[in-house]
């Protein structure tokens, strides 16, 4: 018994160290025909530091990157304040980029707009989602 309890404490501690799991930290959305994977950097994203935003599009029937794009990345706090971004194509097939500077912390209501091609009669479509920004980090750490 006592050594199932040692295996299990060493298998605990073992995983652990592995640190966490990156998919777990990657924002996952589908609108009618895109499938979105989000991540920020920092995780978490904390106020009065930029956060970039790494967005991955893909068609949501294929699975197929979506090359050729345009779209923007916003949000709103409880007070109204605003900050939003144009998306930036990357190098990466179907990845693009926007930066947002938040000026409080708490949950802000964040959305994505996007259209498969830069023609303005193509129809944006939107995935909204709760933004918890947390505290800014103290200085050295």
């Amino acid at each position: 018994m006592l050594r199932r309890l040692a295996l299990l404490a060493l298998t605990a501690a073992a995983l652990a160290s592995c640190g966490p799991n990156p998919k777990a930290r990657e924002l996952r959305l589908w609108s009618d025909s895109y499938a979105f994977h989000i991540v920020t950097d920092p995780m978490p994203p904390r106020a009065l530091e930029p956060v970039a935003y790494r967005i991955v599009v893909q068609d949501k029937k294929t699975g197929q990157p979506i090359e050729t794009g345009e779209g923007r990345i916003f949000a709103t706090s409880a007070d109204r304040a605003n900050t939003s971004d144009g998306l930036k194509k990357e190098k990466e097939l179907g990845t693009y980029s926007g930066r947002m500077f938040f000026a409080t912390t708490g949950d802000w209501q964040a959305a994505l707009q996007f259209r498969r091609e830069k023609n303005p009669q193509m129809p944006l479509e939107r995935v909204d989602w709760t933004q918890t920004i947390h505290p800014a980090s103290e200085p050295g750490t």
